[in-house]
């Protein structure tokens, strides 16, 4: 049921997004390139959370195409030299390789600003500033990009960041936006927010303990990016920090904690359920 809900919301998102990105813009191609392809589980954590709250698929349409924006840009922007300096993101040329680097920067910066139009929409209804604010909480100064802006200062850092502070960046740097989205479908229900918020927070630690998991034991071609790359350069990691069957201990301890957090759905949360053990057994 997971894997058939994920294909399927991944795939309405996309064709929600793309049908969003203007045919007269000078930047439609790259932009439908880079937000082409990918898991799309943020999407699907927008439109799950939605349907257990009775929100229209309908009208969860517009965040959940607005996260895949929000999460493309940041990956677009995430792989030029500045950065990470990637080749390679879901098997195929990063955007700044396919074109150059200042189209990279403008379809970052166009994919960012779109997101924030998807979410005005009126379809959207009563929910539109909460969610645009928390949006921007979740990707700004304290969020997102603080995790971002953490994890290049620690590229050069004299010493090795500890198990605190690398917790501190992954919550900004990944938490933030699955974190996000977990809350998006009790939001627009202007229901509770307390338990997706729990789960979706573990959720989104759990995930970037198996990214650092992949990064040692993953394969390059199934990954479709390189591997290996936090060892090459000495960075600190889950893996690095707590030796890597501690790590795989801690992200199913997470995932439990993600389970129990969804008790007040009882059986309409399974899909969820299913989405947090998905996300320790992922080989990309």
């Amino acid at each position: 049921m997971f894997k058939t809900r994920l294909d399927d919301t991944a795939r309405a998102a996309r064709a929600h997004l793309h049908a969003a990105i203007s045919d007269k813009g000078a930047l439609a191609e790259p932009m439908r390139y880079a937000t082409a392809g990918g898991k799309g589980l943020r999407a699907f954590l927008v439109m799950e959370g939605a349907r257990i709250h009775g929100v229209a698929e309908a009208r969860a349409l517009w965040p959940a195409a607005a996260i895949e924006a929000i999460h493309a840009y940041s990956l677009v922007h995430d792989d030029m030299p500045c950065m990470d300096d990637d080749d390679l993101r879901r098997g195929l040329p990063t955007v700044h390789k396919k074109w150059d680097e200042a189209t990279a920067v403008l379809v970052g910066d166009a994919l960012q600003t779109l997101a924030f139009e998807l979410l005005t929409h009126d379809d959207v209804g009563d929910a539109r500033v909460p969610l645009v604010r928390s949006m921007a909480v979740a990707a700004g100064q304290l969020g997102m990009v603080h995790g971002q802006a953490l994890d290049i200062a620690a590229e050069t850092a004299e010493i090795p960041l500890n198990l605190g502070q690398i917790t501190e960046l992954q919550a900004g740097k990944t938490g933030a936006l699955i974190r996000w989205s977990g809350e998006a479908g009790a939001v627009l229900a202007g229901a509770d927010i307390a338990p997706m918020r729990d789960y979706s927070t573990a959720l989104g630690l759990a995930f970037q303990i198996a990214d650092d998991i992949l990064d040692v034991e993953g394969d390059a071609a199934a990954v479709g990016k390189a591997v290996g790359k936090d060892a090459d350069a000495g960075k600190a990691t889950f893996v690095s920090l707590l030796g890597l069957e501690a790590a795989k201990t801690r992200a199913k301890e997470l995932v439990d904690q993600a389970c129990d957090a969804l008790s007040p759905y009882g059986e309409d949360a399974d899909t969820l359920r299913e989405a947090a053990r998905f996300v320790i057994q992922r080989d990309r």
